[in-house]
């Protein structure tokens, strides 16, 4: 997500954070390499100008000369002032209403509208615990009701059935009644998207907002159509009050345009991003975090909270009473450590978060290979539970053949995989008798920008 932003701003600051003093001509070329950085992402005009002049009028003032380290002080300038364009903090659905709080989903046809209901729809009854009914007002794709349908059984939320023969404002009414009767907390109305911005369909989804009276009304708009996913999102605030935004396929966008772009032109906040296909990849936005990973050190904050909501907690407990009793790391263990990692968004997902990713090689996260972890597991599903427990001294030649015939793989897969099953073993002792933590202190003197730690690659498995 962002690389090409990260991979600009990481470099343009990496020149300036070691500079014992800052002058006017190093500030200079420093914010010459930004302003590069930010335009080459798609940012629009008047928000590159802006957030050039607050970070040149900050650098240059008492706030950078009286700090001990100015280099520093020059990146946490450009880190608040990226907080401050993308809106300071994370807003939160306003669903204090008598129920069915209504949510109404706007935005051009091919944005994503009706799966991030769907996203939306399990967010808020997994964390918010509330009762959700959906509902498609969709009449001009027969697939979206459908569609709508499918996502509405995957996350186990109350579908509400409407048909391309009715109009638009009879479903939404028909839809509220009977989310009233059910008791329902929160009702997503889908609405119909167009390929362009036209008359037709502004005054269709005015008219359904006036017939609703949504306590949020969400614009919906894919991240990668850069600073135009800001100007789409004006033109439908000029003719809707908007009360946020949601930016979608930002795992797909290296370049970050539209998330810098969005409140600054429109004035609303963004309040989520897709960061996956998958129907749990739909996240609150929070500025800071998400400036914390442009400037390439990480986000610590979401990746906990990632590893609390996925990670199975008794198969961690069992593998760390496993080492408590002193018993080895078997491939059972390695493949459970493979499935955790792909609930978790996979590698690539979990280096973005990872501090130091400002030191690592350009686009080392989005280079990661996926599929290997697949192959990896299809290897251990083809082998005996006896073969996974003792690999060493189980696997001949044939056994070899036989797995590598059941997995589609070839031999040589197999060997990379018991021995990279071998180094984590080590690593495994290395935690259970302590060594770990000298090896640690060893790597303390690796800094990344703003004093994260850094890496010299990305991690080998």
């Amino acid at each position: 997500m962002f690389d090409n932003l990260t991979e600009r701003l990481s470099g343009a600051l990496r020149k300036i954070s070691g500079k014992a003093t800052l002058t006017e001509n190093n500030i200079e070329e420093a914010l010459r390499e930004v302003r590069r950085a930010l335009l080459e992402a798609d940012v629009a005009l008047p928000v590159v100008k802006s957030f050039i002049d607050q970070v040149k009028l900050r650098a240059v003032g008492q706030e950078v000369s009286q700090s001990l380290n100015p280099g520093q002080a020059f990146i946490k300038i450009v880190e608040a002032e990226l907080i401050s364009v993308m809106g300071n903090a994370n807003e939160k659905l306003d669903l204090n209403a008598q129920p069915p709080a209504v949510v109404l989903m706007a935005g051009l046809q091919g944005a994503g509208k009706t799966t991030t209901v769907a996203k939306l729809a399990r967010l808020l009854k997994q964390d918010q615990k509330k009762s959700v009914m959906v509902v498609s007002a969709d009449v001009y794709r027969p697939a979206a009701i459908k569609q709508l349908e499918t996502l509405a059984a995957e996350v186990d939320v109350r579908f509400f059935a409407s048909d391309i023969s009715q109009k638009p404002e009879d479903i939404v009414k028909a839809a509220v009644a009977e989310a009233k009767k059910a008791f329902i907390d929160v009702l997503l109305v889908d609405t119909a998207g167009r390929l362009a911005i036209d008359e037709d369909m502004m005054a269709e989804i005015s008219n359904l907002h006036k017939v609703l009276n949504p306590v949020e009304t969400l614009f919906v708009v894919d991240a990668m159509t850069g600073q135009d996913a800001a100007v789409t999102a004006k033109a439908f605030h000029e003719a809707l009050p908007l009360t946020g935004v949601v930016l979608t396929k930002a795992d797909g966008d290296a370049r970050g345009g539209a998330a810098l772009s969005v409140r600054e032109i429109t004035g609303k906040p963004i309040k989520f991003i897709g960061v996956s296909e998958k129907i749990d990849g739909l996240e609150p936005f929070y500025p800071d975090r998400i400036a914390s990973r442009i400037l390439g050190m990480g986000d610590m904050l979401s990746l906990i909270e990632e590893a609390e909501r996925k990670v199975d907690k008794k198969k961690a407990e069992r593998l760390a009473g496993k080492f408590k009793k002193g018993k080895s790391f078997d491939l059972e263990d390695f493949r459970e450590q493979l499935q955790q990692m792909t609930n978790m968004g996979g590698m690539a997902s979990i280096m973005e978060k990872m501090p130091g990713m400002g030191m690592l090689p350009p686009g080392a996260a989005a280079n990661v290979d996926e599929s290997q972890f697949k192959r990896m597991e299809a290897i251990i599903n083809s082998m005996t539970p006896k073969e996974r427990r003792s690999p060493d001294t189980v696997l001949n030649g044939s056994r070899k053949r036989r797995i590598c015939q059941g997995s589609g793989t070839q031999i040589q897969d197999l060997n990379r995989l018991l021995k990279q099953h071998k180094q984590m073993q080590k690593m495994m002792k290395k935690m259970k008798s302590g060594a770990l933590a000298n090896m640690m202190r060893g790597l303390g003197g690796m800094k990344g920008p703003g004093g994260f730690p850094g890496a010299g690659g990305p991690p080998r498995f």
